[in-house]
């Protein structure tokens, strides 16, 4: 190879070295731009910005304590729903069962075909009342449908123990008075 080309392929290299070299010193003075000043903030719009902060922050708590009200709302709806549905439903098949016994034994007949569905009717309807329980019940509700339970296990008792027709009498007064109250509290929840 003559010398001239070594030279020139040389001069070449070392040509395009300073241009690469060039072109990195230029994209590093590109992208290192100082500007001259002191930062401060804007202390006209500092109270505005506050104010808003504020106003956000209050507003969000709100949204925030008004979705939750609205979810222990819908909780308890639903609650007073399940329990009260519950009530009406069985307490419903135990009277009528009830009924049926007091019929048998008004018509001077044997009462044992008739009792083993009303006592069971009547437990029944107090176990799925009790089950039906949950904590978003109001204590008014638990207190009704509790002494509904206690009522109708109280005639369930009567008719398995063969009370007197006085005693009997008084347990279904009670039972239908609890009944009454637990119907007009669901009535008033609904």
């Amino acid at each position: 190879m003559p010398a001239g080309d070594l030279r020139r392929r040389g001069a070449l290299g070392l040509g395009c070295a300073a241009l690469a070299a060039i072109g990195a010193i230029n994209l590093m003075a590109a992208c290192t731009t100082i500007t001259d000043g002191t930062a401060a903030p804007d202390t006209r719009i500092a109270p505005a910005y506050r104010q808003s902060v504020s106003a956000s922050i209050s507003a969000s708590s709100a949204t925030s304590s008004k979705r939750e009200s609205q979810r222990q709302q819908s909780l308890t709806t639903r609650a007073v729903r399940t329990s009260c549905d519950s009530f009406a439903t069985t307490s419903r098949d135990a009277i009528d069962k009830v009924n049926a016994f007091v019929k048998a034994y008004n018509a001077g007949g044997s009462t044992g075909p008739a009792e083993a569905p009303a006592i069971e009717a009547l437990n029944n309807s107090a176990s799925t009342v009790s089950s039906s329980f949950s904590d978003a019940l109001s204590q008014n509700l638990k207190d009704a449908f509790n002494a509904y339970i206690e009522a109708a296990h109280g005639v369930a008792n009567a008719i398995g123990s063969h009370a007197s027709t006085d005693e009997f009498n008084r347990r279904v007064d009670a039972l239908n008075e609890t009944k009454t109250k637990a119907l007009k509290l669901c009535l008033a929840s609904s």
